[in-house]
């Protein structure tokens, strides 16, 4: 095996004995509830623009960025713009014709003035409206058409109901061996944490993954990514196209 395979083997393995460290797992899970009290995941920026991630599931999407190469991605939830920079500045990386679009029922004017003012924006569409209604579903279409890969990233309304919607919806765009990412599944996790929705327990976007993922056999929960990461805030929200 040369080194660089050999590099990547230890790698993987890695990965698969971190879903049996209980302890670390553990401490990840204590770590992410109370961070998320503190609004930790507010501190960063991409290229200038606030992204509301935490780091590794910043480093996760530019790995699968990087590995499916999309010509489309698609983001409901825009807030601050630093999701849709950070797609944006890998489009850029990859070269080609590239296109993100970004969705939010509502596009504040500094948020849209700042995203504008951008050196990446050329790559970047702005929708503004309900990320389920049939006219932004409809445009998103219009914009799809003629591209075969596309990624799709959902973080808007975190309910049950608005993102079992989405995802219903979203699927559809997504390309085999591409990726649907749902974020703040850890929603779920967080009762009785500061900040976070009193019936997080029930109203989530976790509960929608699942349900989802019974009733459309085109998708799996790629695991691997919640046990490379540990601490994330979309744990089983990494869902890879296979059929």
């Amino acid at each position: 095996m040369n080194p660089i395979e050999q590099f990547k083997e230890e790698c993987r393995k890695r990965i698969e004995r971190n879903a049996g460290l209980a302890k670390l797992r553990g401490l990840s899970q204590e770590w992410t509830r109370e961070s998320w009290a503190e609004k930790y995941s507010y501190n960063f920026t991409w290229l200038g623009r606030p992204i509301i991630q935490l780091p590794q599931d910043i480093l996760a999407v530019q790995e699968i960025i990087w590995e499916v190469k999309p010509d489309l991605i698609i983001e409901t939830g825009i807030a601050h713009g630093g999701s849709l920079i950070l797609s944006a500045s890998m489009l850029e990386l990859i070269g080609g014709a590239g296109m993100v679009v970004g969705v939010d029922i509502e596009i504040r004017d500094h948020n849209r003035k700042a995203i504008e003012a951008h050196p990446l924006f050329k790559r970047i569409r702005l929708l503004e409206g309900s990320s389920i209604s049939d006219t932004t579903i409809r445009r998103l279409r219009e914009l799809a058409e003629g591209r075969r890969n596309v990624m799709v990233f959902l973080d808007s309304c975190h309910t049950y109901e608005h993102v079992l919607g989405e995802l219903r919806l979203y699927s559809e765009f997504v390309g085999l061996g591409s990726y649907l990412v749902v974020f703040d599944t850890v929603v779920e996790e967080l009762g009785g944490v500061p900040g976070a929705p009193a019936d997080c327990a029930t109203d989530n976007p976790a509960r929608a993954v699942r349900e989802f993922l019974k009733e459309n056999g085109r998708f799996e929960a790629a695991t691997e990514w919640d046990h490379k990461l540990l601490i994330s805030h979309n744990r089983g929200g990494y869902l890879r196209r296979v059929a």
